[in-house]
């Protein structure tokens, strides 16, 4: 039998791989994992999820003191920015969570390697000067930005900006362009409408969310209109010129016509997000990414090729944190010799906007494509803790078998959208009716009441409605 240095081996330490380290670790497995950043948490932690939080977060307290929903509720005040601030506890928050992996990586004994690394063979890797064998390596390198062609981005000058720039401006653009109306775009837009930016959002597609539920992208066009931010839909970018501090975009219609021009302050290129797999040098065990660029792999997240696994944003499915997290649990749970499970189909989406989007299982048309549905609605504004918030915008929305009653899918518009998700999460994930979850006792007032009621609405009996 070979003798290798590490029972498994994590190339990337993002939510899915120092997820999977830390619990092969807890397996009883020797554990490595290679991370070219200075810190864990990929970007994530480092330049995503955790920091945009942040500052959308911050944004919202300074929107209601801003724009009155504050004095509705008999708190008078005149906000000022300070920006630093905002940026330093963002920072602060980062720097705590970062260091907490870093201690949980000590505590369960995963030995962390610093550095970039590349196949040497199925059972081996470079990092740095040093190679490193492992049994099974797990690729769990996650993504990056998506360029677009004819837009250069540059960060350091802070015209034309990623997902990380759009994090890190030092000053708040009087003018802002989002180019592209999917989540991220949507919510650093958001983050710079509310301290004080004219944003307009140029979208490719008719409406805004690609993939999420009819009814939820309608809705949000309505919404972020009425908050003030400007959507140009069905219209692509051809080009970006940057003179001075200023970028000048160059827009057509989608279906082809005229040409037109479009000056910003800032433009924050948001299109997607693509698989990282260059530099791990593929090639050298013969694995090959399929036409989008993703590592192909089978229920237990084997590659083609015998000892390398991989999960998360390199793989096929949505790329989000979570979803990587719980393959990182499972794949680690599938080496060790146990069975490791993900549900993909109950893996819940959210928007981090305000009010928050969020979904979990089939939209409305796929439902739809399937067989018979039921559906019930229920207006957030017929909400009771949702008045007296003064967060009327919204819904909650169940789509149900119209022969089983089985609950195929859940998506809602609420400021807490994204922790009432997790409600429908569960039900789904044991095989909840829209009669289970409408008979179900729901504390009262809260915002998961909707939940109830729209349940109920399936079989047409809400009660507040």
């Amino acid at each position: 039998m070979a003798d290798y240095d590490f029972d498994v081996l994590f190339i990337g330490a993002g939510p899915g791989g120092y997820v999977g380290a830390i619990r092969a670790a807890q397996l009883g497995l020797r554990t490595a994992c290679v991370e070219s950043r200075a810190t864990l948490g990929g970007t994530c932690l480092n330049v995503g999820c955790i920091p945009s939080k942040a500052m959308l977060h911050a944004s919202e307290f300074f929107d209601a003191a801003a724009n009155g929903t504050m004095a509705k509720m008999g708190v008078e005040v005149t906000p000022k920015l300070n920006l630093p601030a905002m940026h330093a506890q963002r920072i602060d928050a980062v720097d705590q969570l970062t260091k907490g992996i870093a201690f949980l990586f000590k505590k369960n004994k995963v030995t962390w390697l610093n550095g970039h690394a590349s196949f040497v063979d199925a059972h081996t890797v470079k990092v740095g000067d040093a190679t490193h064998t492992a049994k099974e390596i797990v690729i769990a390198t996650g993504s990056s930005v998506t360029p677009l062609p004819g837009v250069e981005v540059d960060n350091a000058k802070g015209v034309v900006v990623d997902s990380t720039g759009g994090l890190e401006l030092p000053a708040v653009p009087k003018t802002m362009v989002v180019i592209g109306g999917g989540v991220i775009g949507l919510e650093l837009g958001s983050v710079w409408r509310r301290l004080g930016a004219e944003v307009t959002v140029v979208e490719y597609l008719d409406l805004l969310l690609p993939g999420m539920d009819g009814d939820i992208r309608k809705e949000a066009a309505k919404i972020f209109a009425k908050q003030g931010m400007k959507l140009r839909l069905s219209t692509k970018v051809t080009g970006c010129t940057v003179k001075g501090k200023k970028a000048t975009l160059t827009l057509e219609p989608a279906a082809g016509g005229e040409a037109e021009t479009l000056t910003a302050d800032c433009v924050l290129v948001s299109i997607g997000r693509k698989p990282n797999t260059d530099g791990l040098n593929l090639e050298a065990i013969g694995l090959e990414p399929n036409k989008r660029g993703q590592i192909e792999v089978d229920g237990e997240f084997r590659t083609s090729v015998e000892g390398v696994r991989a999960i998360g944003d390199v793989v096929p499915g949505p790329m989000l944190a979570h979803k990587a997290e719980d393959e990182g649990i499972a794949v680690a749970e599938w080496i060790a010799g146990e069975i490791g499970i993900v549900n993909h189909g109950v893996i819940p989406s959210v928007v981090y906007t305000w009010p928050e989007m969020a979904g979990v299982g089939l939209t409305e048309e796929q439902a739809r494509e399937k067989g018979e549905v039921n559906v019930g609605k229920f207006p957030m504004a017929a909400n009771s803790r949702a008045k007296t918030n003064h967060e009327p915008d919204g819904f909650v929305k169940v789509i149900a078998d119209a022969a089983t009653d089985r609950v195929l899918g859940v998506w809602c518009i609420a400021s807490v959208a994204g922790t009432m998700i997790a409600e429908a999460a569960l039900g789904m994930e044991f095989g909840a009716t829209s009669e289970d979850i409408a008979y179900t006792c729901h504390a009262h007032p809260t915002h998961a009441e909707a939940v109830k009621e729209a349940a109920m609405a399936v079989r047409g009996k809400p009660i507040h409605m």
